[in-house]
């Protein structure tokens, strides 16, 4: 099965998942979220893989976070929203195998998801 890596180039750990897959000959393809955007149907889709609400997704660190969104107080659907318009607030790498999703952090916990 291939693994679906939803991916920012300029995030480390979502760079480690990559090369820990192709070490391990985990045939995988990645999303570039940055360069192709999800949309609000696919945010909504993988939510549902990860068993988690928007929330859960969020990067809460993340500057454009701290300085437009940390003192507003939005809906589920505006995040998915906000989400679908600014991707780089999205919690990276998420790791898609089937109809099952996760974070892909720590690499631990990939290693774990991506053998069972």
């Amino acid at each position: 099965m291939v693994v679906k890596v939803l991916h920012n180039g300029n995030c480390s750990k979502s760079n480690a998942v990559l090369e820990y897959l192709d070490e391990n000959g985990v045939p995988f393809e990645i999303i570039n979220i940055i360069e192709d955007p999800l949309s609000i149907l696919e945010i909504k889709t993988v939510l549902k893989k990860l068993n988690q609400s928007v929330f859960h997704i969020i990067r809460k660190t993340d500057k454009l976070y701290m300085e437009n969104y940390s003192d507003k107080n939005y809906s589920e659907e505006e995040w998915i929203k906000i989400l679908s318009e600014n991707p780089s607030l999205i919690q990276r790498p998420i790791i898609v195998k089937g109809s099952v999703a996760m974070l892909g952090r720590p690499i631990e916990n990939v290693k774990f998801f991506i053998e069972k």
